[in-house]
């Protein structure tokens, strides 16, 4: 599934992301999971991606698509949700990446609880973005293009 036309990027999504707009929205946004959607689709198009955006509350068929984006050099931008912490089957699968792999978080981790502050991702992806809400999606989809010569 190819959407609009351009190179394919995946935007994915783990546990309790689906539920963005009613959980703890001083924290998280008031933003749906659908608005999470509709923006990362509307900006990839202007960039010139054909965005997929997923979510799952189960680690392997995160780690799976992780195999799916390896092997066909799709670029990733990750929200790990509470797997960012201490998934070691989501970081092996991040390091297989073939193409920029770029994390992402709604609020910032270093804000927040302590075990928030370890990200087992972090060392092999492009990079991280996160506090910047919904926006932070936004950012990381504008780093893919650049790290993409876009």
């Amino acid at each position: 599934m190819n959407g609009a036309s351009g190179r394919r990027v995946l935007v994915l999504n783990g546990p309790n992301l689906g539920r963005l707009g009613s959980r703890e929205p001083d924290v998280y946004g008031s933003t749906s999971y659908e608005g999470l959607v509709e923006a990362c689709t509307a900006l990839g198009t202007e960039l010139g991606f054909a965005v997929e955006v997923r979510e799952t509350n189960d680690e392997g068929e995160l780690v799976r698509w992780l195999h799916e984006a390896a092997d066909g050099a799709l670029p990733v931008v990750i929200n790990p949700g509470a797997f960012t912490h201490y998934s070691y089957a989501m970081r092996d699968a991040a390091a297989q990446r073939t193409a920029p792999l770029i994390e992402v978080h709604i609020s910032n981790p270093y804000a927040r609880e302590e075990f928030r502050h370890t990200s087992v991702i972090a060392a092999v992806a492009s990079g991280t973005v996160a506090g910047f809400g919904i926006g932070s999606y936004r950012l990381a989809l504008r780093a893919l293009a650049e790290e993409l010569g876009g």
